[in-house]
């Protein structure tokens, strides 16, 4: 749906006998800039629509009752035209509101030719055009709200956000409308909006008020849907890149977060180290003036607790595909309450974070919060603040802002010296399907790729026609480079010789390791033509046969209430090869008699508090409540003794050491971080045992992160399938790596007429290590495959 908007521009000259009374050229141009706009005071409320404004304690709007709102305001607003980019992952309407003035919405076309060629210097002939260019744009920023869908202040401030701005007529609102084109996404994700408010109002004025959902807020990915911004394998990701980031390239992403409630109440950039170095300077510095100007707005406005340079870093694309496309990502998380329940918070329970101590005053959190009640009004407030601060810097800064993202993007198409002028991908450099996965992810980042159309040499080395060529000149090289080089991430201590500073998130994202695919930097210049850039392809996953058909192994997965995201990353993996499998719940679980209805039976990483008792009782209603218990435990004991295959993954490889007694522990598990730390990195794993590995490449990478482990084995009889290399540290950081070093990976225990096989590394994280899918696949296979498509 597109809701188009009557222009403003035919009620001008009724304002020409007032502009004669008013008697100066200078008071003439205030009125035409900040004369009220007789259409605003028709702008319906959110009340007027949803029965309550957003951000009252106890009452939220679900994204139906929210989507209805913003369906009246764009046919009563001519500051706002809304557009359906598609549907979620379960069908949801997913939308976009542009809010600018109705001048610039008459001109809304030109005014993205403008961004467009300001995007790419190359479609730039001189600097007169240039000038014009700066002259005529405008800053772009992209607001997204509610993409981790318990944060809920997020997606109900939208509304509020953009009420004030299709409503208001005062000077600041006026100056952002004809300063800024805002593209704001109310909802990243309108699936867990629609069953997180619909879950907190079932419940809500009873004693499990505000009980977390006993689901992933995301059908597949639940919090990792903000991990995904440059695999980009869920639908609203997708949606997201392409009609948005792409289609305007923002020189602003403002991304609106929660985080916990006991310390600062609002944090902004600058962020803490590392950043990429792949991340143009100009961009850095980009950031933390903005950020800084909000967190100085809001003090400056009464507000305490506002942090700034802590906890979060920008190291990963993971977050921020912007910082790769020439554009400032500012992160805000503000302090949740309990959903939209209020808390009180004792100051004596005030705590810090990373860079910052909530009970003391710092140049970095100048003004404490010193505890007390909070609440989804403070939440809001606090949002939309922060909000009006970023739109009113974007208005005030516009020439800087537009000068600043095309400089960053003729560096972009410069090559520095001693860097690559070209990445190449043979044509037969990895499977099909992993090819296709890195195009994919290249060209779905507005990054041209290309086919040589005859063999050349590049750097002495012959390549054939066909190869895959994405050279380096232009503007988002850096993505490129990120994605495609090894990552060093640096040794960042606590204190010299002490234990390491955490990375906010991970330290590695090399695609050719991942997916195992070969990628070859050249730094000589190609000489041989190219076609024209290509199409982002589709996936192009195909299982295994020996999990397809008549004789495939009958496949279910663990699926309790606490359902973990691996998971969740898991059953997305499988869906998109087609496989068929089940989910079990701890009832059918408990139930017994696995054995008549599956031949293998998948627990993904999950602790064995988890598995066992699931949600405590009286956190919820008692139906949700409750995990595998002992009848459950006894149930999978028999599957495996009476001739099923159980295969667990990470932490809940403790749960089955327990439970089968099984003569293997964990490694690594007492090591202080300080000796051994790898916070999500790349090994190189190597396999070990003949048949298991027939058909398997004998070294691929592997994911090792916060709950991996290497293993030692006592029982004789227990098979080694797979051992960390002696020195396997690949991409990223790793403290300690020579205490996995040589040390077994991957191993399997024959219980009974059963076996269990246990995974010391994560065979599939985030959906992109395609590397090990195999080792996954060939584990629940039971067999060799006779083909494996995918690695």
């Amino acid at each position: 749906m597109r809701t188009t908007l009557t222009s403003s521009a035919a009620r001008i000259p009724a304002v020409a006998p007032a502009l004669r009374r008013v008697g100066s050229v200078f008071a003439a141009l205030t009125f035409l800039l900040f004369a009220p706009d007789p259409s605003a005071a028709q702008v319906p409320t959110p009340a007027s629509v949803l029965g309550f404004t957003p951000g009252t304690d106890r009452q939220l709007a679900n994204w139906t009752e929210m989507l209805g709102y913003y369906e009246t305001l764009a046919q009563a607003s001519n500051r706002v035209v809304l557009d359906t980019l598609g549907t979620s992952t379960d069908g949801r309407p997913f939308v976009a509101l542009t809010i600018t003035s109705p001048g610039n919405h008459a001109r809304i076309d030109e005014l993205h030719d403008v961004q467009m060629r300001l995007a790419d210097p190359r479609r730039i002939g001189d600097r007169g055009e240039l000038r014009r260019l700066l002259e005529r744009g405008r800053t772009v920023v992209l607001i997204t709200h509610g993409i981790h869908a318990t944060e809920v202040g997020s997606a109900q401030s939208a509304a509020n956000l953009a009420y004030r701005l299709a409503s208001s007529n005062e000077p600041r609102v006026r100056e952002i409308l004809d300063d800024v084109i805002l593209i704001q996404i109310p909802s990243l994700n309108p699936d867990g909006m629609e069953w997180v408010v619909d879950w907190y109002d079932r419940w809500k004025g009873t004693e499990y008020e505000a009980a977390p959902l006993p689901w992933l807020y995301h059908r597949y990915v639940g919090h990792d849907n903000n991990r995904d911004w440059y695999a980009f394998t869920q639908v609203e990701t997708q949606l997201t890149v392409e009609k948005a980031h792409n289609a305007w390239h923002p020189q602003i992403v403002h991304d609106i977060h929660q985080m916990g409630g006991g310390g600062a109440r609002i944090f902004f950039p600058p962020y803490t180290e590392p950043w990429d170095p792949n991340i143009d300077p100009a961009l850095t510095a980009a950031v933390n003036q903005l950020g800084t100007y909000m967190a100085a707005e809001l003090t400056a406005e009464g507000k305490s607790g506002v942090l700034v340079q802590a906890i979060y870093d920008a190291y990963t694309p993971a977050r921020a595909y912007q910082h790769y496309h020439a554009g400032a990502r500012i992160l805000s998380e503000t302090a949740s309450a309990d959903l939209a329940t209020p808390v009180r918070v004792d100051p004596a329970f005030l705590s810090g974070g990373r860079g910052y101590n909530a009970a003391e005053r710092s140049w970095n959190y100048p003004d404490p919060w010193t505890g007390g009640q909070w609440g989804l009004p403070d939440i809001v407030d606090y949002m939309e603040s922060g909000a009006m601060a970023l739109l009113t810097n974007a208005a005030r800064n516009r020439r800087y802002w537009l000068e600043n993202f095309h400089a960053i993007g003729e560096r972009g198409i410069d090559v520095a010296e001693g860097a690559p002028e070209a990445w190449l991908i043979p044509a037969d450099g990895g499977t099909p399907a992993a090819v296709d996965y890195a195009l994919r992810v290249l060209a779905m980042g507005d990054v041209e790729v290309h086919r040589a159309r005859a063999p050349f040499v590049a750097d002495g080395e012959r390549f054939p026609a066909g190869t895959w060529v994405i050279p380096m000149r232009q503007p988002y090289s850096s993505f490129v480079q990120t994605l495609l080089e090894r990552q060093e991430y640096p040794d960042l201590r606590e204190y010299p010789g002490g234990p390491p500073k955490r990375p906010y998130d991970v330290t590695a994202h090399t695609l050719p390791l991942l997916l195992d695919i070969e990628a070859v930097p050249i730094r000589s210049a190609l000489g041989v033509a190219l076609s024209e850039p290509i199409e982002a392809p589709a996936f192009s996953f195909r299982a295994p046969v020996s999990l397809m058909g008549d004789g495939a192994p009958r496949i279910a997965m663990y699926k309790g209430r606490r359902e973990p995201m691996e998971a969740g990353w898991t059953r997305w993996v499988f869906d998109q090869h087609g496989l068929a499998y089940d989910t079990l719940s701890d009832a059918r679980v408990r139930a017994g008699g696995l054995n008549d209805d599956y031949d293998v039976i998948l627990i993904q990483d999950q602790s064995p508090l988890q598995i066992n008792a699931g949600f405590p009782e009286g956190t919820l209603p008692p139906e949700y409540t409750g995990g595998l218990g002992d009848p459950g435990r006894r149930a999978l004991r028999d599957f495996v003794r009476s001739g099923g295959r159980l295969v667990v993954i990470e932490e809940a490889t403790d749960w089955a050491m327990e439970l089968f007694d099984l003569g293997v522990a964990n490694a690594v598990e007492r090591l202080p971080p300080r000796d051994f730390y790898i916070p999500g990195s790349l090994l190189s794993l190597e396999m070990e045992d003949d048949l298991f590995a027939q058909g398997l490449k004998p070294e691929v990478a592997s994911w090792f992160w916060r709950s991996s482990r290497a293993f030692d084995v006592s029982d004789p009889t227990i098979r080694v399938l797979a051992r960390y290399a002696e020195s396997p540290l690949l991409s990223g950081w790793a403290l300690g790596e020579e205490r996995v070093g040589g040390q077994p990976a991957l191993v399997e225990a024959r219980v009974g007429r059963g076996s269990v096989i246990l995974f010391g590394f994560q065979p599939n994280y985030r959906g992109q290590s395609m590397s090990t899918w195999p080792i996954l696949f060939r584990a629940l296979a039971g067999r060799p495959a006779r083909v494996f498509d995918d690695g």
